[in-house]
């Protein structure tokens, strides 16, 4: 067995995607930004079907460079074979959807830094960790990234690994076309046939459009093209045949397209086509790699560029492997796949990066109660902004650089704290509600439809929390639920998580199955948090209740932290224990517990910033033990339970 199973080798570039559709992309004013490139595409979206792929490429030593590598390790991509290029910067593409047909597109590949691919870059003893190298045409169009390639491919043939070929045929990155033709998929050239037709038998797997194929064969009647190609090459051919779906050839080449074996067809609704081939690819390889016969294969690849003409960008549309089987298990509901909500919901949930099994949140997103301190110590309220600087650094302090650990800092308050958090590894929620406000209102800056969700950070997770108790009048209840589905929505529309806190103990009675009432109904309006924060419950069977309402409808959910209300450490602990006994819980989020009592002290000046530092680093730390030790009680208790029922 070798740790990889697919090594992809080309181009890497940042897509910027016109975020308006219908229009020119002259006239296009906003972008959405995704990694792009053929073999980068290809190797993000084999390793969402859960392929152990790598790339190998070149990028810039600068931001989108770093975008491009951050991007593919969260992918789960091996980036060992990615070069840092001191010299040249990260290739560029502005895409936009101008309508069903014209996909208008401009490459800024100009001394590029992936088209400096060299011979030094291709590891020998990296090569032989895969099963299969990949390659992709436009490395083959100069002869420094040519001889790369071929480099790569014969110490592959050394080490027993398949190669594949996606033709993937752009004729002006061939200097066969201008700047403004990055659109055309064929241009007739010679001299790119002989160079492809020089290089066809080194592969076991060979894979194009019609288009592709005449390039590769030399002549515009597919049939012909394909004739030629077998002359030069035993691969397997896969040709892909758009709405037509695709067929592959092992033998010789029938008198007809139709004779070449086929896998089941998806008719959706075509919306963009820019990067369907990377993701049909990517399908294709997972069901060859996998020893699937064709039909299955094809199956595979058909349904990933469904998926891709369905959606907006090339890698974010590309399914997960559970994505793909509950597709194949309900089929199409909708031909446009991006309005069909319960499949996005499993999209979205499925291809969320990150891994935060554990959560220890210092909770500072306060504005209400530090404001109540800082009128009580005399002092105005900018002061709180620094004092929320002072709790980033406990919490920095605490975390160590390690995982499991975050933040939840308002950008009203707190804006200096919360936008020096970026990059620090923390998880960090932003609350988005008025504090105090019920019926539920948001803060002034999110604007009435929500729009400054728009100017959130990447990595911000949209934290509201909303009184709500299933007894509130049916007024209350309209008001609330219009608000948090709109926030919501807004969320979504933003690529930006969502985490929704009730507290229902401050507004009303509650027993064992409040909480579970409320969480059964948001998810009933369309409301599905990525996150839940919950107060700290009293019986196993609120808590029982509670993660079971959950799990009935969102079994991909992120989890569940619990929140303090600004109870005691001891009695922490107590709830701690309880909540550490249910796998839905991944830890807490408390903050007054930890910053209140510096908090007061440091706004009336009686200790200094380095004494309220301290402070709070000691009494969080604390509890991140307090929960670490329940956790780890739970699940030996679970084990116990587990090895005497077997018993």
């Amino acid at each position: 067995m070798k740790p990889l199973d697919v090594i992809t080798i080309g181009r890497s570039s940042v897509d910027l995607y016109g975020a308006q559709v219908g229009g020119r992309l002259e006239d296009m004013s906003s972008f959405n930004k995704y990694i792009g490139g053929s073999p980068t595409n290809i190797a993000a979206g084999a390793a969402r079907l859960g392929l152990k792929s790598a790339l190998i490429t070149r990028v810039g030593n600068e931001h989108m460079g770093r975008f491009i590598r951050e991007q593919l390790v969260r992918e789960g991509v091996d980036v060992r074979g990615v070069v840092t290029d001191p010299e040249r910067l990260t290739a560029l593409v502005l895409l936009g959807i101008r309508d069903e047909n014209q996909f208008p597109l401009i490459f800024y590949r100009e001394n590029c830094a992936d088209m400096a691919l060299c011979e030094d870059d291709i590891d020998p003893a990296f090569i032989a960790e895969s099963r299969c190298i990949t390659v992709t045409g436009t490395h083959l169009s100069h002869t420094r990234t040519e001889a790369a390639v071929m480099k790569a491919l014969k110490l592959a043939r050394e080490h027993g690994a398949q190669t594949a070929l996606d033709i993937d045929y752009r004729p002006n990155l061939w200097g066969v076309a201008g700047h403004g033709d990055g659109e055309s998929r064929f241009v007739e050239s010679a001299k790119v046939t002989a160079k492809l037709q020089s290089t066809l038998h080194l592969f076991d797997l060979i894979v194009g459009t019609e288009e592709e194929f005449h390039i590769a064969g030399g002549s515009t009647d597919t049939l012909e093209a394909l004739r030629a190609v077998r002359q030069v090459s035993k691969a397997a051919l896969v040709c892909k045949r758009g709405p037509m779906g695709a067929a592959v050839f092992e033998g010789e080449i029938p008198d007809s397209l139709d004779k070449g074996q086929t896998g089941p067809g998806f008719p959706i609704e075509v919306f963009n086509v820019l990067g369907a081939g990377d993701g049909f690819m990517a399908g294709l390889l997972k069901g060859w790699l996998t020893g699937e016969d064709w039909p299955t294969a094809l199956k595979y690849a058909n349904a990933c560029g469904a998926f891709a003409v369905s959606r907006h960008g090339c890698t974010p549309a590309y399914p997960s492997w559970e994505e793909l089987q509950y597709f194949f298990k309900t089929g199409i509901k909708n031909k446009a796949l991006r309005k069909d909500a319960a499949l996005e919901q499993v999209h979205w949930s499925t291809n969320r990066k990150g891994d935060w099994s554990t959560m220890r949140v210092f909770a500072f997103d306060h504005r209400m109660q530090l404001e109540a301190m800082a009128e009580e110590a005399g002092v105005p309220t900018d002061r709180i902004g620094a004092f929320k600087k002072l709790c980033l650094q406990a919490a920095t302090s605490v975390a160590g650089g390690e995982r499991g650990y975050g933040i939840l800092c308002d950008g009203r308050l707190g804006k200096e704290a919360l936008y020096a958090a970026a990059g620090t590894g923390l998880w960090i929620g932003r609350p988005a509600e008025w504090p105090g406000s019920r019926p539920l209102t948001l803060e002034p800056e999110l604007g009435l439809d929500c729009g400054g969700l728009s100017e959130w950070a990447a990595e911000h997770v949209v934290k509201v929390l909303c009184f709500y108790h299933p007894d509130d009048t049916a007024e209350v209840k309209e008001k609330q639920e219009e608000t948090v589905k709109r926030l919501f929505e807004a969320s979504r529309r933003n690529r930006l998580e969502f985490l929704l806190e009730v507290i229902p103990s401050k507004v009303g009675a509650i027993d064992d199955e409040t909480t579970a009432k409320i969480i059964d109904r948001f998810y009933e309006i369309g409301v599905y948090p990525d996150w839940w924060k919950l107060e700290p419950m009293k019986t196993n069977a609120a808590w029982a209740n509670a993660c079971a309402a959950v799990e009935r409808h969102d079994t991909h959910t992120r989890g569940i932290v619990v929140l303090g209300l600004d109870a005691p450490q001891a009695e922490l602990e107590e709830s701690f224990a309880l909540a550490a006994g249910f796998d839905l819980v991944k830890g807490f989020a408390v903050g007054r517990t930890i910053f209140g009592d510096a908090a007061r002290k440091w706004l009336s000046g009686q200790i200094s910033d380095e004494a309220a530092v301290e402070d709070m680093v000691a009494r969080y730390k604390s509890l991140c033990a307090v929960w670490d030790r329940a956790r780890a009680e739970a699940k030996a208790e679970a084990v116990k339970g587990t090895v005497g029922g077997k018993a």
